[in-house]
């Protein structure tokens, strides 16, 4: 996505005073979080061994970050993209019973990313995994852990509101769920993206169901790997995935705003025909997978959280540099300032 600058744009804390709320929205959602969820919190990795089939693979392309380890050899390891299967091993490790799971501050390095308004290079999110049940595995149980989310957003939203009584809510009361298969049906013709635009323009808040399989056109809705979020198994909707992403609609850069992505993951059964559908049964002799296909892990659900995007929509931001601190090209400094954006 280009740059944008909105039309008039009013910042509406000063740089200082956006310090102190960051903090407040970070400790409250938190909280709130693992209250809802059942949740504790761990202490994670900032890098992982590579070859060990560990590390997030997101679409598929992204370059991890690695380096030489001298006291292993020269081994090499790689700042995770995100945490998504190391949570699962951790469940397993701490004997966590299911309706239980446990939070963590992962931050990461992203250095293929396009940087825009909403990406940065530094990404900061707290990743979650819960333990659940084999009977779990399913679209309602989805949609309420969905909804306990949205409401740990929507409370932490009139905390803002509390302290800053100029800052005034915009969430709707509920989020609506749209699988991926009806966005493509309701706006033909649009890009995933666009879609994504439209539908939460209209209601303001949505999850789109169903990430990574192929819908009708014959393309998916967004790439997903094929070894952690359950993109493959049919749903009660008539469609298939038992994963998703929460998305929002920002109004001042009238834009989808993603804010989290999330998901049932995959089983035993639903790992072989992912990695086979995406041909990458070669993963299955590395140590994450032959444990799962093993049934030695718990089955889960999981997702990460932007923490500082969560920060930015919260504060009415236009830039996510706004509340975190990165690297931006020169150029895109420049242009923020002159708009009176205020890069930290």
């Amino acid at each position: 996505m280009p740059l944008i600058i909105p039309k008039q744009y009013k910042r509406k804390l000063l740089p200082e005073t956006t310090e102190v709320a960051i903090k407040m929205i970070k400790d409250e959602f938190q909280r709130r979080l693992a209250e809802d969820l059942n949740l504790r919190r761990v202490t994670a990795p900032l890098f992982v061994l590579s070859g060990t089939g560990i590390n997030d693979d997101l679409n598929g392309v992204e370059r991890a970050v690695s380096f030489p380890v001298k006291a292993v050899g020269d081994r090499r390891a790689e700042v995770v993209h995100s945490l998504a299967k190391w949570k699962r091993i951790k469940l397993g490790a701490y004997d966590i019973a299911p309706g239980y799971g446990l939070y963590t501050d992962m931050n990461a390095i992203r250095a293929d990313e396009e940087l825009d308004n909403l990406h940065s290079l530094y990404v900061d999110q707290w990743d979650w995994e819960k333990a659940i049940n084999e009977s779990d595995r399913n679209l309602d149980f989805l949609k309420e852990t969905v909804r306990k989310i949205y409401n740990a957003v929507k409370e932490t939203e009139q905390t803002v509101y509390k302290h800053f009584p100029h800052i005034t809510p915009r969430l709707p009361e509920e989020i609506t769920f749209i699988h991926s298969e009806e966005l493509l049906q309701r706006y033909p013709g649009m890009s995933a993206t666009d879609r994504e635009g439209a539908a939460a323009k209209e209601y303001g808040a949505i999850f789109v169901i169903g990430i990574g399989g192929e819908l009708s056109s014959g393309e998916p809705h967004d790439g997903r790997a094929p070894d952690y979020d359950d993109w493959i198994t049919p749903n009660s909707d008539g469609y298939t995935g038992l994963n998703g992403d929460i998305i929002l609609y920002d109004r001042i850069l009238d834009r989808s705003f993603e804010l989290s992505s999330m998901g049932i993951r995959v089983s035993p059964e639903s790992l072989r025909r992912q990695l086979d559908v995406r041909g990458c049964n070669d993963r299955s002799g590395l140590a994450f997978h032959r444990a799962l296909l093993a049934g030695e892990l718990p089955y889960s659900i999981g997702g990460g959280i932007g923490q500082s995007r969560l920060c930015m929509y919260l504060l009415q931001k236009a830039h996510i540099g706004e509340v975190q601190a990165s690297i931006w090209p020169e150029e895109q400094i420049e242009e923020c300032r002159k708009a009176g954006i205020e890069l930290l």
